[in-house]
């Protein structure tokens, strides 16, 4: 008997230290939110299952430890529905960012986004007005393309070696005009239009660019393309981790309905085993 309790406190354990992972993961991702992807209802679902699983965990360790039956019997009732919250979330998480890879251009370390790469319900958030004015806020606020700028012993960076640089998708999309635009460099965010051979490719994007460091390509559909591919990113990379952590935690869980269907065995065979102990042993004879 108490080596099935020391067991499952020992699962409880783990998975508390396993729920603080899927937490930070949550975390993180709305660290992203708030920096750099700027969607920010997305990383709520993992941060209310990591809460949970905590929650849970807590209350398992707790029943173990004390031998109660009716929290160890909540811990595995509840922890059923969420690994089927982790594993609907990882499904949704792999759906809503299955499409839309970033395209090389000829001579240039970056890549180029497309908004008609994507689709499905992801897209269809970011480019719903309500939320792209939101996002289109944060991008500002963040001072992602401010930052890019940079400079050599004082002298600003060529257009050769800005071309050479592995931009993030948010830079490539919105801090610059499209490859197609053929605008002029100036420097990172800065270009010439009228020397652009305007409307080859992305003919409408290129009248949205503006040289106002406010606007630049803020209302460009590679904007959002190259939001959702951050958020493409950010996600998978969590995902990664989520399914490490869902199989732990199924492993986790089967041990302890073993364990506790083990405790439950001993329970209802606890008062024959004492009966038939007294029956082996004759009481003593006191002269």
């Amino acid at each position: 008997m108490r080596a099935s309790n020391h067991l499952i406190g020992l699962l409880n354990f783990l998975t508390f230290l396993l729920s603080a992972v899927i937490l930070g993961g949550g975390i993180w991702l709305s660290s992203r939110a708030n920096n750099t992807d700027c969607l920010k209802f997305l990383q709520w679902p993992l941060i209310v299952i990591g809460a949970a699983i905590m929650v849970v965990s807590l209350a398992g360790f707790a029943g173990a430890c004390y031998r109660n039956t009716f929290l160890m019997w909540l811990y595995l009732f509840a922890m059923f529905f969420i690994i089927a919250a982790l594993v609907g979330f990882i499904i949704f998480a792999y759906a809503v960012t299955d499409k839309g890879p970033g395209r090389p251009v000829m001579n240039k370390g970056y890549l180029e986004y497309y908004l008609r790469d994507y689709s499905g319900w992801l897209k269809d958030r970011v480019v719903d007005d309500d939320y792209w004015a939101n996002i289109r806020s944060c991008l500002r606020d963040s001072k992602v393309c401010s930052k890019m700028g940079r400079s050599f012993n004082g002298v600003p960076e060529s257009f050769e070696m800005f071309s050479m640089r592995k931009l993030s998708p948010i830079q490539s999309g919105c801090c610059k005009p499209p490859t197609d635009c053929g605008f002029v460099y100036f420097n990172e965010t800065l270009w010439n239009i009228e020397g652009g051979t305007v409307g080859l490719g992305t003919d409408t994007d290129c009248p949205r660019w503006s040289n106002d460091q406010q606007q630049l390509c803020y209302q460009c559909d590679s904007c959002k393309a190259g939001v959702l591919d951050s958020l493409k990113k950010s996600w998978r990379k969590v995902s990664v981790i989520n399914i490490v952590v869902l199989i732990l935690l199924v492993i986790f869980y089967v041990i302890g309905c073993a364990a506790f269907r083990n405790n439950k065995r001993i329970d209802n065979d606890e008062p024959y085993g004492e009966a038939r102990m007294t029956k082996a042993q004759p009481s003593r004879i006191q002269l």
